[in-house]
């Protein structure tokens, strides 16, 4: 599948919530995500634009690839295979012993919704602050989609630079900066 995205710093949530709920948008609950990347032995995946995941909310372990970013889109969009797991503790340590290294955690307080075919998020990200994502999983790139997405963000009133940066990306890019 392919995850076409528009994602968006927001310095508050709150009115984007009224929106949704003004809209009559189905809730869909509010969950810590708790984020564990990896790297791999054989090729740099800051490198090679990818990324795995281990995903831990509530008693769940899923664990995502993600493709390299498809920059035509005019939004973010990129392959995602996503499978649950019976132990993500049982799966990292799987990762350990085939050389794969921790590159960082990422935790997130997401509360979800779903406006039409668009899945929307508020998302608080622990070090980075506030944003919303509006995505659609779609077979292929869909030009559709990506007007799809612009109009809700347009009708909940999400302004703003679409971010095309993972919060991996923006986490370490920040963590960076603190060092320098």
């Amino acid at each position: 599948m392919l995850e076409i995205e528009l994602k968006v710093a927001v310095p508050a949530l709150d009115p984007v919530r009224d929106q949704l709920n003004a809209r009559n948008a189905e809730h869909k609950g509010i969950v810590h995500e708790h984020d564990i990347y990896y790297n791999a032995p054989h090729r740099d995946f800051g490198r090679t634009d990818e990324a795995l995941r281990v995903r831990y909310t509530n008693d769940r372990a899923v664990i995502t690839y993600k493709g390299a970013k498809i920059r035509n889109t005019g939004l973010k969009a990129r392959e995602e295979l996503n499978n649950a797991v019976e132990s993500g503790q049982v799966f990292e340590r799987m990762l350990d012993r085939l050389g794969f290294t921790k590159t960082a955690e990422v935790n997130k307080w997401r509360e979800n919704y779903r406006l039409g075919s668009a899945m929307i998020s508020l998302d608080s990200v622990e070090e980075l602050g506030t944003f919303v994502e509006i995505e659609i999983m779609a077979e292929d790139e869909r030009p559709d989609a990506t007007i799809q997405i612009l109009d809700t963000a347009k009708e909940i009133g999400v302004e703003g630079e679409p971010i095309l940066a993972s919060y991996l990306e923006l986490l370490l890019a920040k963590r960076s900066a603190a060092r320098s």
